[in-house]
C-alpha cells in the first residue's frame, strides 16, 4: 500500500474546524496507523485565523473557493455552515474530483439529492456523520452496524439546546423565557434560537436520519415541525404527574400506510430511557426488527465531539480511496435504484395518544360538554386531573386520551374551542410510548 499522505482542506475554521484541526493533529500517529497512511492538513480556507488551533505550516487562503480548486487536496472539508455558499462549495469541489466531509445538516437535508447525484456521476464520496447528534456515531450504526435490520421506528433528542431549556423548566420550574435566557447566557442556544427552539435544527437531522433508517428519498419539505416555545411549567408539572416527561422528539416511523416524519414536544414515559437523558445531551432510540430497541446517547455539540465525527470520515474515506467508488456504501445506505417510494404520511393520518389541557369557566355542564364532544368523535380519556382554582372564574383541566388519530381530534378541539365556556388556547401535546 502507498504510503503517499492523503491529503485535506478544511474550509471553515470555527468551533468545529478549530476542533477538527487539534484531533488531526493531536492522534496523527493514531490515526494513520488506522488509514494505513498519513492523514495531512495542506490548506485551510477561512475569513480569519482561531487561536484555538495553531495552523503553522499550513496553507491558508481567504478565498474559501480556492481549497476546492487546488489540486493537491483529496478530501475537502465543508465547515461554513448556510445552504447558499456551501452547496456551490461543494458541487465546484466534487466536479473538481474532491471527497467531501460536512457536519452541515441543513446542507445536506435541502440538497443533499443534487449532491449525491453528482458526486455519483463524478465518482467520489460525500460524508455526513457529523450532521446529525455531534459526536454520537448515529448515521454508521444505521447504514451499516443495523443494516441488517428493518427499522420500524426512530425517535431522538437531536437538539441539546431545546432539551436544556425542558430539562430546566422540569428541574427548577423556569418559564420557558426563562430557560431560554439561561441557555444562552451559557451559550447553548444563539441570539436568535429560532432553528432550536422551533424545532427547524431537528427537523434537518431527522430528515437525514429517516432517509438513511427507511431507504426514502431526503425529504425536508415533508416534515412536521412543531416547537416548545408555547410550553409552559404548567404543562411540565402535569406530565411528571401523569408518569411522562416532556421532551423535544425527532420521530421516524415506518407504518403500513406511509412514513410518520415529526418534530413535536412529546410526552415520553419516565421508565423509557429517553426521559432521563437532561441538559444540553442528545440521544437517538432505534427498534430493529432483528435488534430489537437500542439507544445511542451522547454529546450532541462542541468542537471535539462534532470534531470526532467529522474525523471519522475523514479516515473513512482515506481508506477507501483505493477502493471502487461502485463498492462503498452508499450515501443513504441503499442505493439509489433500490430507494423506497413508499409516501411520507399527513399528520392527519398519524395516530398516538395526547395530553390536553384547556382553562374552562367554573359553571355546571361544562365538563359534560366537553367529554359529550370527545365522545362523538371517538376519542377516550384515560386519565384526567381537575385543578382547584381560588377566584372561581378559570378551572384548569388536564387530560390524557387514548390513543387516536391526529384528524379526529383537531375536529374535536376546534368543537371544543367553540364553547363559550372555554377560556384561552388549548394545549395539546402527542405522547409517544416508545416500545417495540
Amino acid at each position: 500500500m502507498s504510503r503517499k499522505p492523503v491529503k485535506v482542506g478544511i474550509v471553515g475554521l470555527g468551533t468545529v474546524g478549530a476542533g477538527t484541526v487539534n484531533v488531526l493533529k493531536r492522534n496523527a500517529a493514531e490515526i494513520a496507523s488506522r488509514v494505513g497512511r498519513p492523514i495531512e492538513i495542506s490548506h485551510i480556507g477561512a475569513r480569519r485565523d482561531n487561536p484555538n488551533c495553531d495552523i503553522e505550516g499550513i496553507k491558508v487562503s481567504r478565498d474559501i473557493f480556492a481549497v476546492a480548486a487546488d489540486p493537491e487536496v483529496d478530501i475537502l472539508v465543508e465547515l461554513i455552515g448556510g445552504t447558499t455558499v456551501a452547496r456551490e462549495l461543494v458541487l465546484q469541489a466534487i466536479r473538481n474530483g474532491k471527497h467531501i466531509v460536512t457536519a452541515n445538516k441543513a446542507l445536506i437535508a435541502e440538497h443533499g439529492n443534487e449532491i449525491f447525484a453528482e458526486a455519483h456521476k463524478q465518482g467520489v464520496d460525500v460524508a455526513f456523520e457529523a450532521s446529525v447528534a455531534g459526536g454520537i456515531p448515529i448515521l454508521k450504526a444505521l447504514g451499516e452496524g443495523l443494516a441488517a435490520n428493518h427499522i420500524k421506528w426512530v425517535a431522538g433528542i437531536i437538539n441539546g439546546t431545546g432539551n436544556y431549556i425542558l430539562t430546566e423548566m422540569r428541574d427548577k420550574g423556569r418559564s420557558f423565557a426563562d430557560a431560554l435566557d439561561e441557555a444562552q447566557a451559557l451559550g447553548y442556544a444563539e441570539a436568535d434560537p429560532t432553528f432550536d427552539v422551533e424545532g427547524i435544527d431537528a427537523a434537518h437531522k431527522l430528515t437525514i436520519i429517516a432517509s438513511i433508517a427507511f431507504g426514502i428519498p431526503l425529504q425536508f419539505s415533508r416534515v412536521y415541525t412543531e416547537g416548545i416555545s408555547k410550553l409552559t411549567a404548567e404543562d411540565v408539572e402535569a406530565a411528571e404527574q401523569f408518569g411522562f416527561s416532556i421532551k423535544h422528539l425527532g420521530i421516524g416511523k415506518d407504518t403500513e400506510h406511509g412514513i410518520e416524519l415529526r418534530v413535536h414536544p412529546t410526552l415520553v414515559p419516565k421508565s423509557v430511557l429517553l426521559a432521563s437523558v437532561n441538559g444540553v445531551m442528545n440521544a437517538v432510540m432505534v427498534d430493529g426488527d432483528a435488534v430489537g430497541p437500542t439507544m445511542f446517547y451522547g454529546a450532541g455539540a462542541g468542537a471535539e465531539p462534532t470534531a470526532s465525527a467529522v474525523a471519522a470520515d475523514i479516515i473513512e474515506l482515506g481508506r477507501a480511496l483505493t477502493a471502487d467508488h461502485e463498492e462503498r456504501v452508499p450515501y443513504l445506505g441503499f442505493h439509489v435504484d433500490a430507494m423506497s417510494t413508499k409516501p411520507v404520511l399527513s399528520m392527519d393520518d398519524v395516530v398516538c395518544p395526547f395530553y390536553i389541557r384547556l382553562h374552562v369557566q367554573d359553571k355546571a355542564g361544562v365538563l359534560a360538554d366537553i367529554t359529550r364532544i370527545l365522545s362523538e368523535n371517538s376519542i377516550s380519556i384515560e386519565a384526567m386531573q381537575q385543578k382547584d382554582v381560588d377566584d372561581g372564574q378559570a378551572v384548569p383541566i388536564l387530560m390524557m386520551t387514548h390513543a387516536v388519530r391526529e384528524a379526529d381530534l383537531n375536529k374535536a378541539l376546534a368543537e371544543i374551542a367553540a364553547l363559550d365556556t372555554v377560556l384561552d388556547e388549548i394545549v395539546r401535546i402527542r405522547v409517544e410510548l416508545l416500545t417495540a
